[in-house]
């Protein structure tokens, strides 16, 4: 199978890597950077640059850059893509990107399904990407009333062969709902926890909590404004939802309510229990 892919950071990067390691696929790339694309010819992601020339040949396309932009891409190079081919972007946002390429899958006739590899970390770039982050994730995809199962069965083989765990489906719209509590709102209860002053005082003071609190802080502002914003309806209730539980705990601080403080923090500890993971 020949694969494309459009942006070869972390997602894409990786995504390239994995396919070469684990497959004996032929992947095409193309990303903004030169050095990134140099670095990727020598390490043997990718066997190609992506051109509008190979395009025509590609059986699948994996589109792994910001949400914009990747409807932006689709929409300038729609009339290159083989109507045989399947797309899929890698965005972590569904309901703009899916609105965006819908329409112009419909019109050129190729398919396409939204995605989102469920792996990550929190430095970017293709010097961070490797041919393992996706070993054991989960892979959702946002199937729709025009997608068959042929389609969907060709994807479960070729995500399951770079090593996904398996497949998650979903819609754009409650895909947004739950990533902005699984994902956003942990970026951005990092991002505001480590601007404490006694953050740059910490030293010997800190161990596995503050690592786990402050990971995901190490963020690209940019591409996660974007993601924010394009997920603010959902992501702003959760942060609601937080503050409000956050309230709860210093109002029983201040009050030196012990009985108060011991039963919120027995709640949360029964959530989490309920919620399972580690």
């Amino acid at each position: 199978m020949n694969v494309g892919i459009v942006g070869l950071g972390l997602i894409g990067g990786s995504m390239a890597k994995s396919i070469k390691h684990r497959t004996a696929h032929t992947v095409w790339g193309s990303d903004l950077d030169a050095e990134t694309m140099m670095m990727a010819r020598m390490c043997g992601a990718i066997d190609a640059p992506l051109t509008d020339e190979n395009l025509t040949q590609c059986d699948l396309i994996l589109i792994a850059i910001r949400p914009a932009a990747a409807v932006a891409w689709v929409a300038s190079h729609a009339d290159g893509i083989s109507p045989s081919a399947i797309v899929v972007d890698l965005c972590g946002v569904k309901r703009t990107v899916v609105n965006g390429i819908t329409p112009i899958a419909e019109r050129c006739g190729f398919a396409y399904i939204g995605g989102h590899p469920m792996a990550g970390r929190e430095r970017g770039g293709f010097t961070s990407a490797t041919d393992d982050l996706y070993a054991g994730a989960s892979m959702i995809l946002t199937p729709d009333k025009r997608t068959d199962m042929q389609l969907l069965d060709t994807l479960k083989h070729f995500f399951l062969d770079i090593g996904f765990a398996g497949l998650t489906f979903s819609d754009p719209e409650e895909h947004d709902r739950i990533i902005a509590f699984t994902s956003q709102l942990a970026h951005i209860t990092s991002s505001a926890y480590v601007k404490s002053p006694e953050a740059q005082r910490r030293r010997g003071f800190s161990a596995g909590s503050f690592r786990d609190m402050t990971r995901v802080a190490r963020l690209d502002e940019d591409m996660w404004t974007e993601l924010f914003l394009a997920d603010a309806d959902y992501l702003t209730r959760e942060l609601d939802v937080l503050i409000a539980h956050l309230t709860e705990y210093a109002d029983a601080l201040k009050a030196q309510d012990a009985d108060a403080l011991r039963a919120l923090l027995k709640d949360g500890r029964e959530k989490k229990a309920a919620a399972g993971g580690n």
